[in-house]
């Protein structure tokens, strides 16, 4: 029975179940003080409160009925001779929609369902004053208590993520809280460990390249664990370790929901985070040397940006094939690590014309492929001038290329190729990954100004707050 002062505990009602054709005084005078607590109850909200179903002493608490989050209040007993009417006008709360049908005036929507459950299993209790009311059998019960919840909203699952809402500098990147919902058929739910970041992210941010929508969540570079997966999903399970690159955008994220078909596998013996520095500067890389231009040896190399992500990277690969590298660089720094990353000459382009010193240093011969990730500096310097005429390439058979990983990579074949021979490049000792700045994923604003004013060499990567405190 329910106390009016305190906690409404009714295990033994909701354990132990009576015969269906019994109603005893005992029992109406147990219905009543039942009702009575309800009411009083009202008057002193606990976190949890019984329903009551019409005709029965059974009760379901909250806890009973999955999915419940807010109080719910009881429902009449009819039938009794309890006076519920002259309590409620105790109670300073609006009613509740599932509130006391008889002191509504109006059966509530709980009993309705419960009803219609059960229209083929009801039986009948007499009452002492000869009325029949319908007796509603604990599984009926339960099961519109599921039913229930399987019909009502899910809450929404927040994370943090970055979010541009205007085009312009690194103050426009800000740190929010976002919806993020479950993956459906072929997607999966990946919370990241570690994001790439790359100078394609300033392009979108500014304007240069157009997001498909406003706002927008940049990055396009990421590795995380697989936390679900979507129905029917196969070759994908919860506690896989995948790394993506390209599309879709929306990286900068502490979670992200992914086209299963677009991420691959990370082998185990290689650290998410380098996982994620590497994928899309690596696959890069291996469209530059192995498929826009086959790198030989005997070839001769020009690397603009030696230093960067890409141009690290990019030294190595085309030095462990072959080729004589040069490359340029800003600073003494930088020179420093080109060279350790296998360039034979390096240039500083601030202080010396690298035309000049390239034929020098191929006794005029020039070279056999350019590598420009800097832009119009270096292409104008090369004597090429912005719109290109197609004469110009005509004297030495030139071809011109402004290449596109994500053509290179359109197919699920193509994908797993070029990131499986960057793995295998990591993993024997060919790449060697320079993870030379980490930034918590809160502080992008500061990585993207230190990227954009050459502050940064090697590989970038943002790892989100959870992770990067640990």
């Amino acid at each position: 029975m329910v106390m009016a002062e305190e906690e409404p505990v009714v295990a033994a009602a909701v354990e132990k179940e009576e015969p269906d054709d019994v109603e005893t005084a005992e029992e109406e005078q147990g219905a009543e003080e039942l009702h009575l607590g309800r009411c009083k109850s009202l008057l002193f909200p606990d976190p949890v409160y019984p329903i009551f179903i019409p005709g029965s002493r059974d009760l379901v608490y909250p806890t009973d009925v999955p999915g419940t989050r807010d109080p719910v209040y009881p429902t009449h007993i009819p039938g009794t001779r309890s006076g519920g009417g002259h309590e409620r006008e105790r109670v300073a709360v609006p009613p509740h929609p599932f509130a006391c049908g008889h002191c509504r005036g109006t059966s509530s929507s709980l009993q309705q369902q419960i009803s219609s459950n059960a229209h083929t299993s009801v039986t009948t209790r007499k009452t002492t004053d000869k009325q029949k009311i319908p007796f509603i059998p604990r599984s009926t019960i339960k099961a519109t208590a599921r039913a229930i919840s399987a019909s009502a909203p899910e809450a929404a699952t927040m994370v943090k993520a970055i979010r541009v809402h205007e085009l312009g500098g690194p103050e426009v990147l800000k740190w929010e809280d976002v919806e993020i919902g479950e993956p459906k058929e072929g997607e999966i739910l990946v919370k990241n460990k570690a994001i790439g970041l790359n100078f394609v992210d300033v392009y979108f941010r500014k304007g240069v390249y157009k997001a498909s929508t406003m706002p927008f969540t940049p990055g396009r570079e990421a590795a995380g664990v697989v936390t679900a997966v979507g129905p029917g999903l196969t070759g994908r399970k919860v506690g896989d370790v995948v790394a993506y690159a390209g599309n879709p955008m929306g990286s900068y994220a502490e979670e992200q929901i992914l086209p299963a078909e677009r991420v691959v596998p990370v082998p185990p013996s290689l650290d998410p985070i380098v996982a994620a520095s590497v994928i899309l500067k690596g696959m890069t890389v291996h469209m530059l040397v192995r498929r826009c231009f086959k790198v030989e040896p005997g070839h001769t190399v020009l690397v603009h940006a030696a230093a960067g992500g890409v141009g690290s990277l990019l030294c190595q690969w085309a030095n462990s094939l072959g080729a004589t590298v040069i490359g340029t660089v800003s600073t003494t720094e930088k020179a420093a690590q080109a060279k350790e990353d296998g360039c034979h000459h390096v240039i500083m382009y601030k202080e010396e014309d690298f035309v000049t010193r390239v034929n020098e240093i191929t006794s005029g011969k020039g070279v056999d492929v350019v590598y420009d990730s800097v832009g119009k500096d270096t292409f104008q310097s090369s004597g090429m001038p912005d719109p290109l005429p197609m004469t110009e390439l005509a004297a030495k058979s030139l071809f011109l290329t402004r290449a596109s990983l994500f053509s290179y990579t359109a197919t699920r074949d193509e994908l797993l190729q070029a990131a499986g021979e960057v793995f295998s490049n990591v993993a024997s000792g060919i790449l060697r990954v320079r993870i030379n700045h980490k930034y918590p994923l809160s502080q992008v604003a500061q990585a993207h100004e230190d990227l954009e004013g050459r502050k940064t060499s090697g590989s970038v990567v943002l790892i989100p707050d959870g992770e990067f405190e640990q």
